[in-house]
Formats: structure tokens, sequence, C-alpha cells
């Protein structure tokens, strides 16, 4: 079986034009859309409006409050910072100053040290000098004996006669001075 579907109206082949052009009705329809849009600007002038102004009025102070928090905690963070800087400043000036002083200190103290073992230095030199002065005076009196004995063992190998030991110790004495 089939099925058909039909749009026409029974009783006559005449259609009528949709309802809102329908020109013996536009009237009333009018005065009903009046009415209605009346009602419906009243009731959102009265009530929906007032609230979105107000949510609109809360969220304006909210973010106006959280802008004005942010600049004071900005303020806060920039006044930190600057007492930051101001004690990381002082703490190198004072730093800087140690150092200097630490420096000093340790530079006069390698000076007296400096100073002290010279001193010991040129006390050993001179016990040293003291030293080596005797030594050299005994060996200079040991010289002169050692010198007068040789020339005397010289003198007898090549004339073959001893010679007294005034004469070599004088000969002995004039070849020293010169």
């Amino acid at each position: 079986m089939a099925t058909t579907a039909h749009t026409e109206v029974p009783g006559g082949s005449h259609k009528k034009a949709f309802p809102p052009f329908q020109p013996d009705t536009f009237a009333s329809q009018l005065f009903w859309l009046a009415i209605t849009f009346a009602i419906l600007y009243l009731m959102a002038s009265r009530l929906v409006l007032p609230r979105v102004g107000g949510i609109i009025e809360a969220r304006s102070k909210r973010i106006e409050g959280d802008l004005a928090e942010a600049q004071r905690l900005k303020a806060e963070a920039d006044a930190a910072n600057a007492v930051y800087e101001k004690a990381l400043t002082d703490a190198r000036s004072r730093a800087q100053a140690l150092a200097n002083a630490t420096r000093e200190r340790q530079a006069a103290e390698a000076e007296r040290n400096r100073k002290a073992l010279e001193q010991r230095l040129n006390a050993k030199l001179a016990e040293a000098e003291k030293a080596i002065a005797a030594t050299k005076a005994t060996a200079m009196g040991n010289v002169r004996g050692i010198a007068i004995e040789a020339a005397s063992a010289i003198v007898k190998r090549l004339i073959g006669a001893e010679p007294s030991g005034q004469v070599a110790a004088a000969a002995v004495t004039d070849v020293l001075k010169r």
C-alpha cells in the first residue's frame, strides 16, 4: 500500500495566506505585538538589566580593586628590591673594606716576618764572617809557618844546606808583603 501526503485543504482548491500576512488579522497582530513587546521591555528593564548592570559594575569594581592591589604589591616589591639592592651594595663595600684590611694586615705581617728573617740572617752572616775571619787568621798564621818550612825545604834541596829559621822567616815575610 502506497501512502501519499496531501497538502490540500478538503473542500476546495483555494489556499489561504500565511496567518501573519492575512490582512484581516493584521491589526490585531500589531496590537498584541505591541503589548508583548511592552511587557518584555518592562520585564527586561526592571528585572534583567539591573542584575546584568550590577554584575558588570561588581566585576568592574573587582577589576579596579585587583589593579589597585597589584599596584600596591608592585610598590612593595619595588621597595623591597631597593632595600635588597642597598643591602647588597653595603655588603659588597663591607667585603671590599674587609678584604683591603686583611690584605694590608697580611702585607704588614709579611713585612715584619721578612725583617725578622733578614735580621736573623744578618746575625748569622755576621757570625759566619767572624768565623771565616778567625779561620782565615788561623789559616794565615799556619800558612806563614808552612811557607817558612816549605822555603827552608826548597833552599835545602837547592843548595844542600838548611837556612836558619830567622832568614827563612824574613824571606817569607818579604814575599807576603808584596
